[in-house]
């Protein structure tokens, strides 16, 4: 610890010397927008990796406005009073930690790097705000040489504070909500199978986007994701979801061509169920012997037969509503379960890439114990995290810079 504050003390003076002399350079050089008057030079105490320092830079002024401009800190990227190479630790930390507490400890105890946790979820705010921004732009079409580009979406409840749920309608007792839907997406690649035919997934292929926003702001922001990855140029493009209707509305709109699989776990689920409905009881004895042979049959297309088979098991019988009511679920979804096809094609038949995500990217830190959240503050935190998970940190934060940047030129347009 001494040695390291010994270190700090001379590279905080460095840091101090080296932006004091680009502030000089940048507010020499500043043009004024039309209206604009100089004020003052004033003072702002600055925190970096090493510690905090003060440095000097003018300030402008536009009569009838509030806020005032400081050229030097868009230039120089300060988030605040803190420098980028800090700002950006903070985001990661505030991010990626279970709570903003356990994040200023971690920087405290890592890095003697004193931030408090109110601090800390402040910049985490300010910064993840454009983060989702940046999550939602318009893509340019990117490029894409894989075979096959597989297109992923499942919403998870995040926990809300109570003025968020008012007027919601949820799966409580009373009838209440106790959470929100954040829906994640990603799109990933295949390239290759293994020596048994079974579907590889490209390593580091997988990019994520995130909202809480209702499903038809969802779409077109994953549509916009699988642009960029370049979805216009794989030769076969897998929309790989669960069995809700919502979903698979949204497939059809915004995928239009793609070839829909249902997930074969959820699928696996509902066929206990269908069974349970059947024979009245999960205790019964014949019911995992009866949910093991349809599971081997949905490998091996026979859900159309299975279909009529237990129509016919339960006609006439006192459960055969019940029994209707879960088979409606594979009634609807015959076309998007035929996996003995998708298998023969060398298709992932499993969502486990999304409901993966759904626990590391949104679960590990937004449905925590005791933890309810605002909608802003949720989203903009999932925000980073998928930025983060999507190995686009550098990506992001340029374009955050460029933007701080631009607000210094004079001209319009380029604001």
């Amino acid at each position: 610890m001494l040695i390291r504050t010994a270190i700090f003390k001379p590279a905080t003076q460095l840091v101090g010397f080296l932006l004091q002399e680009a502030a000089n350079q940048i507010d020499s050089a500043y043009q004024p927008k039309p209206g604009e008057h100089r004020k003052a030079r004033v003072g702002l105490q600055v925190q970096c990796l090493f510690g905090s320092f003060v440095i000097c830079r003018d300030y402008y002024y536009h009569p009838g406005k509030q806020e005032g401009h400081y050229p030097v800190d868009g230039a120089l990227g300060l988030e605040g009073a803190y420098t980028p190479a800090l700002a950006r630790l903070i985001c990661l930390e505030g991010a990626d930690q279970s709570s903003y507490q356990q994040a200023q400890e971690h920087l405290q105890d890592t890095g003697g790097i004193e931030v408090s946790a109110r601090q800390i979820q402040r910049v985490v705010q300010r910064v993840g705000a454009e983060a989702q921004a940046w999550q939602e732009r318009s893509a340019l079409p990117g490029s894409c040489d894989a075979p096959i580009m597989y297109i992923s979406a499942d919403a998870t409840g995040v926990p809300m504070r109570q003025e968020e749920l008012e007027g919601r309608s949820g799966k409580q007792p009373d009838g209440t909500a106790k959470t929100r839907s954040a829906y994640l997406g990603c799109v990933f690649t295949q390239h290759r199978r293994d020596e048994k035919g079974r579907p590889i997934r490209d390593y580091d292929s997988t990019t994520y986007v995130s909202t809480m926003k209702p499903l038809e702001d969802f779409g077109p922001m994953l549509r916009q994701e699988a642009i960029g990855r370049g979805v216009g140029q794989a030769e076969q493009v897998v929309l790989l979801i669960d069995g809700a209707p919502g979903l698979e509305n949204m497939g059809h709109l915004n995928f239009e061509g793609a070839t829909q699989i249902v997930d074969f776990y959820h699928g696996a689920e509902h066929a206990g169920q269908v069974v349970e409905a059947l024979l009245g009881s999960k205790e019964h004895p014949q019911f995992k012997a009866q949910r093991s042979r349809w599971v081997r049959r949905l490998l091996r297309n026979g859900l159309e037969n299975l279909i009529q088979e237990t129509r016919q098991q339960c006609a006439g019988q006192p459960q055969a509503q019940a029994v209707e009511d879960e088979l409606g679920y594979f009634v609807r979804n015959v076309e998007r379960m035929k996996y003995g096809t998708f298998r023969r094609q060398g298709f992932f038949i499993g969502s486990g890439v999304i409901e993966a995500g759904c626990k590391t990217v949104i679960g590990s830190r937004c449905k925590q114990s005791g933890m309810f959240w605002g909608e802003p503050g949720a989203q903009n935190i999932l925000a980073l995290r998928c930025i983060r998970a999507s190995r686009r940190l550098h990506q992001f934060w340029k374009h955050r810079l460029n933007s701080q940047v631009a607000r210094n030129d004079p001209l319009a347009l380029a604001a």
